[in-house]
C-alpha cells in the first residue's frame, strides 16, 4: 500500500530574528524602568545621566535593526 507523500518545504527561521525581538523586548522593559525612575533617582553615582533611559533607547534601536533586516519574508530563499 502506496501512501501519498506530500512535501512541504519548511523554512528555518535566522537566530539573529529571534535575538532582534529579545533586544527590542529588553529595550522596552529597561526604558520603561529609566523612565520611571526618572524623576525619583537612586542614590547611585552618576544618576544624573540616566543611563537605563539611554541603554533602554541603544537596546530598542539595535532590536529593531536586527528584527526588520532579518524578518523572515516568502521571497528569500
Amino acid at each position: 500500500m502506496q501512501q501519498s507523500v506530500q512535501h512541504r518545504h519548511h523554512r528555518m527561521l535566522s537566530v539573529w530574528f529571534f535575538i532582534g525581538v529579545l533586544l527590542f523586548v529588553y529595550g522596552v522593559i529597561i526604558l520603561g524602568v529609566g523612565i520611571a525612575d526618572y524623576h525619583h533617582p537612586g542614590d547611585v553615582v552618576l544618576a544624573q545621566y540616566h543611563a537605563p533611559i539611554w541603554g533602554g533607547v541603544l537596546l530598542l534601536v539595535l532590536g529593531s535593526i536586527y528584527t526588520v533586516f532579518n524578518w523572515p519574508s516568502k521571497d528569500r530563499s
